[in-house]
């Protein structure tokens, strides 16, 4: 059975997850405008936006793995934290190429890039492999801290009036740039034309993270050496640059699981998404799974109470007058 028509699936729920992105940060702009007017705000504060908090939800975690609680102030950002670790230790960085917003936009760009270019370039080896350390070192400073602050220290800025509104902040990032800002990001928007996925594979600390957690995945993308006639295809088509030909079984930190080898392979049979090296995985029940580990997360988290913050509209007035 062919899988092409997986690559037109996962571009439906990027979009889903890109609207829903765009609707969660309309809402929480909405709530804080209607704080900063002095009036009760008219819509709630959605939880969601605390996807956009991930060392909140690292720190978090790591308190909460240290013997405290989900920490009130941002408990979705555990929540969805988790919830993207569990993707990834079953489905690779499928979190990545499915569901991401950031990974969205990126690929839209390349591929428009390729499109209009005829080409994306790329950075000889020996540079891919320093700028590729970039992403690492970063998540090795947050690991640290997460790993070598005391529960009470953790506590201390968990529980801080600076975490408490960090979402306020990073939404004033995009609302109220600065000149600064503006100019990182529009270099990051040039060079996405340019390259496949520049920010996520020499900068984002998360994506490392989900790297070297989906390397204990059961599930990969593997090779069958008697059907494979080896064109090249599968190798061409692979954002990230593996050399999927010559693999039997692809277990690479920059496995995206976004399955463009496989849709794209000439010899359909040739390259399948396996479990434990023996259960082919078709392509619908890979993309349920994906939605559905990453929203049953959520689901449970509100399930469970941890969810909603306990800021209130008031602790946000207060604070942000400081």
């Amino acid at each position: 059975m062919s899988e092409r028509y997986v690559q037109p699936l996962r571009t439906l729920i990027q979009l889903i997850f890109l609207v829903l992105c765009i609707w969660i940060g309309v809402q929480f702009a909405y709530y804080i405008a209607a704080i900063n007017s002095g009036t009760p705000p008219t819509v709630a504060r959605p939880g969601g936006i605390e996807a956009f908090l991930p060392i909140s939800g690292l720190f978090g975690t790591a308190a909460w793995l240290k013997g405290g609680s989900i920490n009130p102030v941002h408990p979705a950002a555990v929540v969805i934290f988790v919830s993207i670790i569990v993707v990834s230790l079953a489905l690779r960085r499928a979190f990545c190429s499915w569901i991401c917003p950031v990974g969205t936009i990126s690929e839209w760009l390349w591929k428009l890039g390729f499109k209009k270019l005829g080409r994306n370039f790329r950075p000889p080896r020996w540079l891919d492999y320093a700028l590729r350390g970039i992403k690492y070192l970063l998540l090795a400073y947050f690991l640290f801290a997460a790993a070598t602050w005391s529960l009470d220290s953790l506590n201390g800025f968990l529980y801080s009036g600076y975490h408490a509104i960090s979402d306020q902040k990073l939404l004033n990032l995009f609302l109220r740039p600065s000149a600064t800002t503006l100019t990182v990001l529009a270099l990051l928007l040039f060079l996405s034309v340019a390259l496949r996925n520049p920010f996520c594979r020499y900068l984002c600390p998360y994506g490392a993270l989900l790297g070297l957690s989906a390397l204990l995945s059961p599930s990969a993308v593997q090779r069958d050496t008697n059907r494979c006639v080896s064109c090249g295809v599968c190798s061409q088509v692979c954002p990230s640059r593996i050399d999927v030909m010559h693999a039997r079984r692809v277990n690479d930190t920059e496995c995206l699981g976004c399955w463009r080898c496989i849709s794209h392979c000439r010899v359909h049979s040739a390259l399948r998404m396996r479990l434990f090296g023996r259960f082919v995985i078709q392509g619908v029940v890979f993309a349920l799974l994906v939605v559905g580990i990453f929203w049953g997360g959520t689901l449970l988290g509100k399930a469970t109470g941890h969810w909603q913050s306990i800021v209130t509209p008031d602790d946000y007035r207060q604070l942000l007058q400081r």
